[in-house]
């Protein structure tokens, strides 16, 4: 049976069993499946556990708290399942999400080699990264968590503003990352064994199953070692997650999870450009220090409660606590002096971060009448409170730095006159109330709609000037949206969404900042989703206009810093899933966007020149995925991926650009035996050299690796 057939048959099986009674678009069917609406999300976990499939007919849970699919959802959203992670070999949760249709890498050490970009814009103050389905408030620009994909069960990604669902800072898109979660049966273990070029090697143990008839877990570990493929390029990461849920009775559950990554990412910074040119020569050159650092420690747990009250009300809780350690000691840039005809190696920064959160979520859903229709309600309340402490060798008073040969160049050691130490603290604490519903207008018709009200307060103390500054922002967000069920595979949606982003991240703003309102954005976006061919094919097209307001900019009267920029954006996004004859399955996605400043003027040497008409940093206009696979015979299948991605500038005076890429990657699986699986990964196949970033205003390329091999070896038992 193909991939897509297996989906559609679990779909069927759903709606018998009244796991997705909202594809029965009839009132009546509705309110005879209210019952079944009220199950645990636990059940759905468990059927997910069982296949590990995605379609559109399946829940995603980062596009509504309603528990709709995709095909009931009026917004463009994909999911990306771990076996697809696993086999095309994704060694982090970006390099998973960036074959999803639209999404980008604008990764660097700087924000923790997570931040993107989506719809035109970029960052973390704009594509918001959840766990779980709650956010870690970025500080800084940087977010360290999840640190390996091992521990994911599946990705879903919502594109276009979801300030209406998760606060501000969600204008171009919200990853939700869902872990691995308990599941009721057999207990079933899997060990894997890697390893790889330049010394990769990677061990990790899957477990998970009953321990009683009312006690389930789920345990994940995963250890990975890596020599890299330039100088001192060593990396290692350790990995844990651990849930335990108890079925305290058939309508109470309680799950205990923790999870936990300690990183020591590459310390690379980029290769340096020499006369504005990439020379290949340097590929393999780190210019960092002998004793660079750049650690991450993170730590999250979480308490989730499920509760069914009745037939028509259930309930759930979410007590989470985030801890996060971060520092680095680095020099961050190289410039190229042609008349010496070497590299000023500078920016010697030492940083930490010493970051804090404990927050609550606790949602009701109703399903009820509402003016004689079928409607379900979610109302529910979250609060948020983050300490977020900086120290630095700031105000970084170091002139100049090292000069060294690019080619064959000193380690050197870290040094600064200026000394490490508390930079700044906040706290900042966050109440929100929000409230969404799906009103069946008729057989076909559904009403999608939602609202949400944030109440913020900052507080922040500059040590090192020893003063306070304090400011809270309010911010209010709404959504509606038009389903049109053509048939109970084919559906039409339009939808208009607002979304606030911060200046800059709400725990990290300056005293000027907090000063400023949060900007504003709306969205108009129109698409159709289907599932055709007795379920073997599906396909989605959205269409959407973003207009951001209220950015950052200069007056042009007085030069002052003022909020009267605005940005847009036009784009197109496209994806399909194919189950073809001889085995053969092909996912493709592509988008185009024409992303622009409406409104942006700059300061350039004292004057004020516009930037209007200009697209912004680290966007590209077209990027592409395609993925083919096919199974040689029971035991053997193969797969074929390519990557895509534009030209992207490296400024918003559009001068500098970073040039475009195709990589092209490959895997092939054997099942030796029915418990033992071998593989084998081969990334960048034609060893293309490529920039996947920059920094350093485009004056340093963030390559991507060269070609390479990993072998992985898994065994169930």
């Amino acid at each position: 049976m193909s991939r897509i057939s297996q989906r559609h048959s679990l779909a069927n099986r759903s709606l018998r069993f009244g796991l997705l009674p909202c594809l029965a678009l009839a009132p009546q069917a509705f309110a005879a499946d209210e019952q079944s609406l009220a199950l645990p999300a636990t059940s759905v976990s468990e059927v997910a556990e069982q296949t590990g499939y995605i379609d559109l007919a399946m829940p995603t849970p980062a596009g509504s708290r309603l528990n709709l699919s995709a095909l009931e959802t009026p917004a463009s959203i994909s999911s990306i399942d771990r076996q697809t992670i696993e086999q095309r070999n994704n060694l982090s949760v970006l390099d998973a999400v960036t074959r999803s249709p639209g999404i980008t890498s604008v990764a660097s050490p700087g924000n923790g080699n997570t931040s993107m970009s989506a719809r035109g814009f970029t960052g973390h103050s704009s594509v918001m990264t959840l766990f779980d389905g709650s956010r870690l408030y970025t500080g800084a620009g940087t977010q360290t968590f999840p640190v390996d994909p091992f521990m994911v069960e599946r990705i879903d990604v919502i594109r276009g503003p979801a300030s209406v669902l998760y606060g501000e800072g969600a204008t171009g898109a919200v990853i939700n990352v869902v872990p691995k979660k308990p599941f009721e049966g057999a207990i079933r273990n899997r060990l894997r064994l890697g390893y790889g070029s330049d010394d990769r090697q990677q061990v990790g143990l899957d477990s998970g199953g009953s321990l009683s008839d009312t006690l389930s877990y789920r345990l994940t570990l995963n250890q990975q070692h890596h020599n890299g493929w330039i100088d001192h390029g060593e990396s290692r990461s350790l990995a844990m997650s651990a849930a335990l849920r108890w079925q305290a009775s058939d309508d109470l559950s309680f799950t205990l999870a923790h999870e936990r990554g300690d990183a020591e990412p590459m310390n690379y910074y980029g290769t340096p450009l020499i006369d504005g040119h990439y020379r290949d020569s340097l590929r393999d050159k780190n210019y960092n220090l002998r004793d660079a650092v750049q650690n991450y420690h993170d730590e999250w747990t979480r308490l989730n409660t499920d509760w069914t009250l009745s037939d028509s009300v259930s309930a759930s809780n979410q007590l989470y606590y985030i801890k996060s350690r971060r520092h680095w000691r680095n020099a961050e840039a190289f410039g190229w002096n042609s008349a010496l005809q070497q590299l000023l190696r500078g920016e010697y920064l030492e940083i930490k971060h010493n970051q804090e959160q404990i927050g609550d979520r606790q949602n009701f859903t109703f399903n009820h009448s509402l003016f004689g229709l079928d409607s379900r309600t979610v109302v529910g309340a979250e609060y948020n409170r983050i300490r977020f402490d900086v120290a630095s060798n700031s105000p970084y008073k170091d002139v100049g730095g090292d000069f060294i040969d690019p080619w064959s160049p000193a380690p050197g050691d870290f040094k600064s006159q200026s000394p490490l130490l508390p930079t700044t603290g906040s706290t900042t604490r966050t109440f929100a109330v929000f409230a969404e519903n799906r009103l069946q207008l008729s057989e076909r018709w559904s009403l999608v709609t939602g609202i949400r009200r944030d109440q913020n307060h900052i507080e922040r103390t500059d040590e090192r000037a020893n003063s306070r500054s304090d400011r809270s922002l309010a911010g209010g967000n709404w959504r509606a949206g038009l389903v049109f069920a053509v048939t109970e595979e084919l559906s039409l949606y339009g939808q208009y969404s607002t979304s606030e982003d911060g200046v800059n991240n709400l725990i990290s703003l300056s005293p000027a900042q907090q000063q400023m309102d949060l900007t504003e954005a709306k969205q108009t976006e129109f698409g159709l989703k289907q599932m055709f061919w007795d379920g073997r094919g599906e396909w989605t097209l959205a269409a959407y206009h973003i207009i951001k307001k209220k950015l950052l900019t200069s007056d042009p009267a007085t030069r002052l810093a003022q909020q009267i920029g605005q940005q847009s954006a036009d784009g197109l996004e496209a994806t399909l899933e194919l189950d073809l004859a001889h085995a053969w399955h092909v996912s493709a996605n592509a988008s185009v966007v024409r992303a622009e400043y409406d409104k942006f003027n700059e300061s350039v040497n004292g004057q004020l020149v516009s930037r209007a008409g200009n697209r912004p940093s680290n966007v590209p206009r077209r990027t592409a995925n395609l993925w083919l696979g096919k199974a040689l015979n029971q035991d053997v299948d193969a797969g074929l991926g390519l990557r895509y991605v534009d030209a992207r500038y490296a400024n918003t005076a559009n001068t500098i650009d970073v040039p475009g890429y195709t990589v092209l990657d490959a895997n092939i699986n054997w099942n030796v035996v029915p418990d033992v699986r071998l593989g084998l990964q081969l990334n960048n196949l034609l060893d293309r050299r490529y920039a996947v970033a920059q920094q350093n205003s485009g004056q340093q390329w963030l390559m991507g690796e060269p070609r390479s091999f990993f072998v992985t070896a898994d065994y169930s038992f």
